[in-house]
């Protein structure tokens, strides 16, 4: 069974289970409204007989009870996923119809699998930032099944293409898209990135998602070198209604992150956001920068920050790639958020990092607003960048 059957299949599912659901709120909407009904004409037999009586009322454990059933039914509802899956689709729409497009063209242009389709898909994938070394293994895998399969057309193909491309990210070690969340005491966020990747915005959208989650959270300002980075900052924790620390630009950004931390620790916050430089082109001094920051962190919470996410801007295509391995060499990274996805027709990157880096992608902008900040899911990605090539299967 290939990818998108297996989503249809579980979409499927989840159809039926929320026609499940309409069925059983009906008849509790309709058992509901008959108990009122006999309330009322309890009342009014009262008054026409002018008794002192008070008539009885539905019993309220049993509408509590209603109440209870009915949320619990609307858990069965993925209303938040299909949510979730919309803004996916939305996100990719500009690397569906470029990349895509041309996959379309070349499968109408063959009548038959032949070299020249092979030399032809290749280079669609490589302009697709999915990266040469991953293009290439991926050719190698696709004409081996291409012959133990005895596959002919293109046609056939299609489902095979975009299986090898999810088995890509899915095969050998497992990458976790979770952020590791601290038992005791805070949990330690450190951002790490070049200058103009969306760093700061990131750090922003997030708390906001972790506020939304009932977190208490702090937003620390430890990039001191940029101009302006501190007071944007404070501005979007004032926007989104968390706190914030920060000194004035020019500090020692540790000093910052001391301080801090410090206030994190003491006053039980659930999750603190750490901001840091992006001085990509001195090495030397990131690093020595980097070190020190996470001896500070160490040296308050007894260990190393809980998550260091590397921010990656998607419309960068393969630079972005090479910056993370350079922030590779620098720092212990955890795992990669991936900005602007909804601003690039080379949405294929996601795989690069993975293949080529050895990295997890955590979260993926997809669009302006702060709830298109995602958890990255491989299912809804693939299905959000393919779902025109294969056909359009609705979950709706």
């Amino acid at each position: 069974m290939g990818f998108f059957d297996k989503w249809k299949e579980k979409w499927s599912s989840k159809k039926k289970e929320k026609e499940e659901k309409t069925t059983i709120e009906e008849e509790i909407s309709s058992k509901d409204e008959k108990q009122v009904e006999t309330v009322i004409q309890e009342e009014r037999e009262n008054e026409a007989t002018s008794s002192i009586s008070v008539p009885e009322k539905p019993d309220k454990d049993e509408h509590e009870q209603i109440n209870i059933e009915t949320e619990e039914k609307e858990q069965i509802l993925p209303s938040t996923e299909e949510k979730e899956v919309k803004i996916y689709e939305k996100g990719l729409t500009k690397s569906r119809k470029s990349f895509i497009s041309k996959l379309q063209d070349l499968t109408n242009k063959y009548k038959k699998i032949e070299a020249t389709y092979f030399d032809e898909l290749e280079e669609i994938l490589i302009m697709a930032d999915i990266g040469v070394e991953t293009v290439m293994r991926f050719i190698d895998k696709l004409k081996k099944r291409v012959q133990d399969e005895k596959i002919e057309s293109p046609l056939d193909l299609k489902e095979v293409i975009v299986d090898e491309l999810f088995i890509i990210y899915v095969s050998g070690e497992v990458l976790s898209n979770k952020i590791e969340y601290s038992e005791n005491g805070p949990t330690v966020l450190l951002f790490v990135g070049v200058n103009g990747v969306g760093k700061t915005t990131t750090i922003a959208k997030l708390a906001y998602r972790m506020k939304n989650e009932g977190k208490k959270v702090l937003l620390v300002a430890g990039d001191t070198f940029r101009a302006g980075a501190v007071m944007q900052l404070k501005n979007w924790s004032e926007k989104i209604g968390v706190d914030f620390y920060g000194k004035e630009e020019g500090v020692d950004p540790a000093s910052v992150v001391f301080d801090g931390v410090t206030r994190g620790k003491s006053e039980n916050y659930d999750v603190i956001l750490i901001d840091t430089a992006g001085r990509l082109q001195n090495k030397d001094y990131l690093m020595r920068e980097l070190e020190k920051i996470n001896r500070v962190i160490q040296g308050i919470m007894g260990k190393e920050p809980n998550e260091t996410l590397l921010v990656l801007d998607a419309t960068t295509g393969q630079n972005g790639i090479a910056q993370a391995k350079s922030f590779k060499e620098i720092v212990k990274l955890t795992g990669i958020v991936l900005t602007k996805l909804d601003g690039t027709a080379k949405g294929g990157i996601v795989l690069a990092i993975k293949e080529e880096v050895g990295l997890p992608v955590k979260y993926i902008g997809l669009g302006e607003r702060e709830e298109d900040l995602q958890v990255f899911d491989i299912e809804k990605y693939i299905y959000g960048l393919f779902k025109d090539f294969i056909g359009d299967e609705e979950n709706e």
